[in-house]
């Protein structure tokens, strides 16, 4: 297997020139963009701009806190990340002229602030942004009253922020949760038009149904009589995309494959859009007729396709109930009943946030040694910036703040771009203001421009945003008197020095992927061991449901960790083969069990349910073996044979009366030992080039 190796001059250009599609909606960018301009021009017009200064620069350091989720959940990171900021500048303002204690605080702050990594990219930005504001208002100390005016303006900027963001609540209650059901719709649209599974195109959908899993059955999912209809249709997408996934291994009559697949794709599409556009489902309605009228036409015939015509008939069932569930989830339909409450499954239920924070306070935790080098960064950042005298030093810490990442490539990445982004932003805003009439309101209006570039292309190009993003701030500190065109390459300096030492940090004391990319791969194996496991005992659908999403949880872990592992340097080539194969692998082992789980629930009587039930156990312990070696970093004992117990399952299944359902266990059987035994190959080829470069001579 060819894996791409690590390049600086390859990952320097990819990074540069790299760009996403932009993922957030205008009218996020619109009110964001006014909690920021609104309040300084306000202030402005009144005569007072130090207010509307205060209010837009809180309004602005919360916005990435702003994001999508149900409302309660949104509200309560918009109103944590406003209270960080207020603590945050309240510190800096009281304890600025002071070095000693403002280099304890710091140290604090970049530590706790590093910390919350822990608790996923979000709550991270909370700290990242409380550690920039304290770095800013250190620079200007304050009074006491001074100081608590100052904090309470950037906290009503956040709470201004945070209105905006839920100002809608009443009028469009469900909008999260109809959005993200419209993504998994989508995604599962394009997964029918397929006529094979493809491995590119999981990863998306896979992330869409994890989402959908928080954002319907999480702690802040919302509570009204919609929501059992949205639940439904989560179990329906679950039981939808087992099917396709199903149809597709079962190789059956092209012809036939492609006309049905073709036809579930359009009615997919077509909840989403009406998902998406909280309209009743009548186009999906009428693409749901012509997949009937197929279902029938198909049912009628005799021959091989009959192997697929279960399949088919519960995708057509589920599909019905999506449609008719899609009708009930509108903006106008309300389901009578009350809806049950739901629970989070406990595969995704998270321990309390104390206990979260207790287990990664060790060495061997990302999160620590993360906080450990933001609280040195920052401290040795602002005392550089101190003792040195800088110009606009702030710009130094600040910067480090903001590129330093728990890992690697994410540092590296976030440094360059920040740099590039950084000078391409004070020389093009030097440009605009040069052809700008020099009047505020002219320069306001240019810094609503550049305040949506930044929110609209931030998840896009990062150092584009940060272009937009310095001439935001330079028009904003312009209203204080700061001349827009002074000290530019002051903040160059201060960017590329804070960039250049979050990257040495990271260097002293790294936290290298390839470390922790064996026991993301091993999680993985053990999560799908677990789901073949929870498919032998009947019955237990729930369960089963629960091991499904933490298999899904696993593998996307588990990618990530490979994408990073992959965009650091040195990283053998021997263990990322090993990873890509193990990777692939197991994913066909997870299409293997999706299959099983499919035929599963679509039969009533399994032909030798008990035989098959032991051999699932057998393969699922012997999964699990494989994935214990891996951890520990050890040679894979010896698996029992499961070749021949596979064959003596098929010589009991030969005899069942039910042939197409013998028929179609004894081929799963078969891909459950091949993929297993496949594995263990990988896993013991591994093993055997390691002991064999160690015993090569010197």
């Amino acid at each position: 297997m060819t894996t791409r190796r690590y390049s600086l001059r390859a990952s320097v250009i990819e990074n540069l020139f790299k760009t996403k599609r932009p993922d957030v909606p205008l009218w996020v960018v619109l009110r964001n963009t006014a909690a920021v301009i609104l309040p300084l021009a306000i202030g402005l017009a009144a005569g007072y701009p130090e207010v509307g200064l205060g209010i837009a620069a809180g309004a602005l350091d919360t916005m990435f806190s702003d994001q999508p989720g149900p409302y309660r959940q949104r509200m309560q990171q918009l109103v944590l990340a406003s209270l960080a900021a207020a603590l945050a500048s309240l510190c800096g303002f009281l304890i600025g002229g002071d070095l000693i204690p403002l280099l304890l605080v710091t140290a604090a702050f970049g530590f706790f602030g590093g910390l919350l990594v822990v608790f996923g990219v979000d709550i991270a930005r909370v700290g990242m942004t409380s550690m920039i504001l304290l770095v800013i208002t250190a620079y200007t100390p304050a009074t006491l009253p001074h100081a608590l005016l100052g904090a309470g303006l950037i906290f009503a900027g956040g709470l201004l922020l945070t209105v905006f963001s839920v100002a809608a609540w009443p009028l469009q209650r469900y909008r999260p949760e109809r959005s993200a059901l419209a993504t998994v719709y989508q995604g599962l649209a394009a997964l029918a038009r397929q006529q094979s599974h493809n491995d590119a195109e999981v990863p998306a959908l896979t992330d869409a149904m994890t989402t959908l899993q928080h954002t319907l059955l999480g702690r802040h999912h919302a509570r009204g009589r919609a929501m059992e209809a949205f639940v439904v249709l989560l179990e329906l997408a679950e039981r939808i995309r087992l099917e396709l996934v199903a149809m597709a291994e079962l190789r059956a009559d092209a012809t036939v494959h492609a006309m049905f697949r073709s036809d579930a794709a359009r009615v997919l599409a077509a909840i989403a859009e009406a998902l998406s556009q909280a309209e009743p489902p009548l186009q999906a309605e009428r693409a749901l007729q012509t997949l009937q009228a197929s279902e029938n036409a198909l049912l009628g015939r005799e021959g091989p396709q009959g192997v697929m015509a279960r399949h088919i008939h519960a995708l057509s069932g589920q599909l019905a109930a999506a449609v008719r569930n899609a009708n009930w989830a509108g903006s106008q339909g309300e389901l009578r009943a009350v809806a049950a409450e739901t629970t989070l499954p406990a595969a995704l239920r998270s321990h309390s946030a104390l206990a979260t924070l207790r287990a990664a306070l060790t060495p061997h935790s990302v999160a620590f040694r993360h906080a450990v080098r933001s609280a040195v960064c920052l401290s040795v950042a602002l005392l550089i910036s101190r003792e040195l005298k800088l110009p606009h030093g702030y710009w130094l810490p600040m910067t480090a703040a903001i590129v330093l990442r728990p890992d690697f490539a994410a540092t590296f990445s976030f440094g360059l771009l920040r740099v590039v982004g950084t000078l391409l932003g004070l020389v093009l805003t030097t440009a605009l203001l040069h052809f700008t009439p020099s009047e505020p309101w002219a320069h306001l209006a240019l810094m609503a421009v550049l305040c949506m570039g930044f929110r609209y292309l931030a998840t896009a190009h990062y150092g584009i945003a940060v272009a937009a993003l310095t001439g935001t701030v330079v028009i904003l500190l312009s209203f204080e008197g700061v001349s827009s065109s002074a000290a530019v390459m002051d903040r160059v300096i201060n960017t590329a020095l804070g960039s250049g030492m979050a990257l040495l940090a990271y260097l002293i004391w790294p936290t290298w992927e390839r470390g922790r990319a064996r026991a993301a791969l091993s999680d993985m194996l053990d999560a799908y061991a677990n789901y073949l496991r929870s498919l032998a005992q009947p019955g237990r659908r729930e369960a089963r449901r629960e091991a499904r999403t933490a298999a899904r949880t696993a593998r996307t872990n588990a990618q990530a960790s490979l994408e990073r592992m992959r965009a650091e340097p040195a990283t053998p080539a021997s263990l990322m083969d090993l990873a890509d194969a193990l990777f692939a692998n197991g994913n066909r082992l997870a299409r293997t069990a999706m299959t099983l789980e499919a035929l599963v629930d679509s039969h009533e009587k399994i032909p030798e349910r008990a035989e098959f039930n032991g051999f699932v156990e057998r393969t699922a312990a012997a999964l699990h073996d494989i994935a214990v070696a891996l951890r520990e970093q050890r040679a894979q004992e010896p698996l029992p044979d499961l070749r021949a117990l596979q064959r003596s399952l098929a010589t009991l299944l030969g005899m069942a009366e039910d042939r197409q359902a013998a028929e179609l266990l004894r081929r799963i059987s078969d891909r459950l030992v091949d993929n297993v035994d496949t594995l263990a190959h990988v896993l013991g080829r591994s093993s055997s080039s390691s002991a064999s470069v160690v015993a090569a001579p010197s």
